[in-house]
């Protein structure tokens, strides 16, 4: 059987297909809320650099270091470590061709065929994906209260075989931000079972803390065993241009660099200019972003009343993600496709999140809002609370855990 057989087909496109054959009248247009990126286009500023760029610079259009450009990974590692109060050089930092890269960067790092990775429950799916597909044995470890991991659980699953955990915060899924001293207790966790801790933070950018989200990179040998992953995607509008970053050891990033060599010889370079550019001049414009981000999740929060009346219950909301508990008899995976026809809404299931014997997964959906505004908001969850009659009957218990 082929790698590409051993995993799932790619949710956000299998979602999409859902789309075919059905009208969507102008008094109820669609709300798209699958698919967690943001559909404007950068800042004209940014835009006007990469195009300068692009006619100016000869190097703009040639290959580049693996690693990428050298005053991005300055400017990340100086950046980074004012934010977190750290000590982080342009030697710990890789350029990618998007998070998703970053990931796979890491895991070839780390991974050999059968070994093993902690993924908590509702996972990012692109995470599971990627150890299906090399061989990688993905160990569940399922969320508790407020949707956030326990280390003693993990513990508990840590095997010979186990090479990393891996943590996304603020998650994707579920929307919520691991408060530090959770994200200590994994770090001190990996170390003393000498495998790594891999934090995916490719939506620091819009969490609602003020500060750092956590203190790893104050520890003098953080890099021995935290990797962070991150992308300049969603604070920057920049999707199309494919840039994120992989922030380590130099040694790791060694023997990454022959993996990436490989699959995309270097970044996208005026994606990495435009990533430089923004880095540089849109920290105010930024700030606006996290701020409208912000009101939003504050909107999810204001209109919840609507759904609790109906049995919903939310479960997580933060950066991009609500994920929300239905009341009804038949799975999120039945019902999403439905919603589509019965309400204009595109959603994720839960299903998409978790293993295929989770039962959690199907009484749960995932609202990406980050391009439906207050308004998109109160008129989804009119159409939610809607629900009901012939085609979605309530489960007697309603939603569950």
């Amino acid at each position: 059987m082929s790698r590409t057989r051993q995993s799932f087909a790619p949710p956000v496109m299998e979602a999409r297909r859902w789309l075919a054959g059905v009208d969507f009248p102008p008094e109820r247009p669609l709300i798209n809320v699958s698919q967690a990126a943001p559909v404007e286009v950068p800042p004209e500023g940014l835009r006007r650099a990469m195009a300068e760029a692009s006619m100016d610079l000869a190097d703009a259009h040639l290959y580049g270091a693996v690693l990428g450009r050298d005053d991005l990974r300055a400017e990340v590692a100086n950046q980074w470590s004012a934010a977190y109060g750290g000590t982080i050089g342009a030697e710990n930092v890789a350029i990618t061709s998007g998070c998703n890269q970053a990931f796979c960067a890491a895991l070839a790092t780390l991974c050999d065929e059968g070994d093993e990775v902690i993924l908590p429950t509702p996972w990012y799916f692109n995470h599971k994906m990627w150890c299906d597909m090399t061989g990688v044995r993905t160990l569940p470890l399922p969320v508790r209260e407020g949707l956030l991991p326990d280390p003693d659980e993990a513990a508990a699953l840590i095997t010979p075989r186990t090479r990393a955990i891996v943590l996304v915060t603020p998650n994707n899924p579920g929307g919520v931000e691991y408060p530090s001293d959770l994200l200590r207790a994994f770090f001190d966790l990996a170390r003393a079972h000498d495998i790594a801790l891999v934090v995916d933070e490719t939506y620091r950018d819009f969490d609602a803390r003020t500060g750092a989200p956590h203190d790893l990179f104050t520890d003098p040998d953080w890099d021995d065993t935290l990797i962070q992953l991150y992308s300049f995607s969603k604070a920057y509008r920049l999707t199309g241009h494919r840039v994120g970053a992989m922030v380590t050891s130099p040694a790791r990033l060694d023997e990454a660099e022959k993996f990436l060599d490989c699959v995309a010889i270097c970044p996208n370079q005026l994606g990495q200019i435009g990533a430089l550019w923004g880095m540089q001049n849109l920290a105010q414009w930024l700030a606006g972003e996290r701020a409208e981000i912000l009101d939003r999740r504050a909107a999810i929060a204001e209109q919840m009343p609507k759904l609790v009346a109906q049995g919903w219950e939310l479960k997580g909301v933060g950066a991009y993600f609500a994920y929300l508990a239905h009341p009804f008899a038949e799975g999120s995976d039945v019902l999403a496709p439905r919603l589509v026809r019965d309400a204009g809404v595109l959603t994720l299931p839960g299903t998409m999140f978790t293993p295929a014997a989770d039962p959690s997964g199907a009484r749960h959906f995932r609202i990406a809002f980050a391009n439906v505004d207050r308004s998109g908001i109160e008129t989804l969850f009119a159409r939610l609370a809607s629900l009901g009659g012939p085609g979605w009957p309530l489960a007697p218990d309603g939603p569950s855990a």
